[in-house]
């Protein structure tokens, strides 16, 4: 099965969020004030497209459905990159099931690369590092030339609200984790048993997990039997 860099971060917070995304979707919830962030940061991440200017974007769906068509987009990315875009957002690429589809990918050379994970936040957090390191490891394995890896995140500036950070050397470090992790975590969402896992601190860090309440049911459930 494949994993996308959602996939793995969801995944290294806690497997059984990563297999109940996979296997029952249907039963996460969403808080209001959680939607209205993600909505947020959706329109900071297309501000932010035009930041260097002129740009492409690569995202295409199915026809007739609201899901991504990650073989189309990939071959998008392809495309856009050979014709000579400088700019190229939602660039979309694949390695034996790994995916990522990058913000922006900033041509600083013909056959060179900067990579810009954009992120409405006051600040560079680690979970953001490693957002874009994940994606900079793909990027590696497809053989892409990067000479620079960035976030952005929400400069307090109102004319100029895109900082990027240069996290190039954290994002090499993080390699060695991606290296260590992807096989389990794709063996994790390939699982056909339900993932067993208490309830903890990973519920809420670094993200708040949209399974609680299905989590907390099985918990109360399971102490019937204790």
């Amino acid at each position: 099965m494949s994993i996308s860099k959602t996939d793995f971060i969801r995944g290294m917070q806690c497997p059984k969020m990563l297999w109940l995304d996979a296997h029952r979707p249907e039963l996460k919830v969403i808080p209001e004030e959680t939607q209205k962030r993600l909505d947020r940061g959706n329109e900071f991440g297309d501000k932010a497209m035009a930041m260097f200017g002129p740009f492409e974007e690569m995202t295409a769906f199915i026809p007739g459905t609201k899901y991504l068509d990650k073989k189309k987009m990939v071959q998008n990315t392809r495309n856009a990159m050979r014709s000579g875009v400088e700019n190229i957002c939602e660039a979309s690429f694949d390695h034996d099931g790994e995916f990522c589809a990058v913000d922006i990918l900033h041509r600083v050379e013909d056959d060179v690369w900067e990579l810009y994970e954009v992120k409405d936040s006051p600040e560079v957090r680690q979970e953001l590092i490693e957002d874009a390191a994940y994606q900079a490891w793909v990027l590696n394995r497809c053989g892409i030339k990067l000479d620079g890896v960035f976030v952005v995140y929400h400069y307090d500036d109102e004319d100029d609200p895109f900082e990027p950070v240069d996290v190039t050397e954290e994002a090499i470090e993080f390699a060695r984790v991606v290296d260590e992790n992807i096989d389990r975590l794709k063996a994790v969402k390939d699982s056909k048993a339900e993932i067993m896992q208490k309830m903890g601190e990973q519920c809420s860090k670094p993200y708040g997990c949209w399974y609680c309440e299905y989590c907390e049911a099985l918990a109360r459930q399971s102490s019937l039997f204790d």
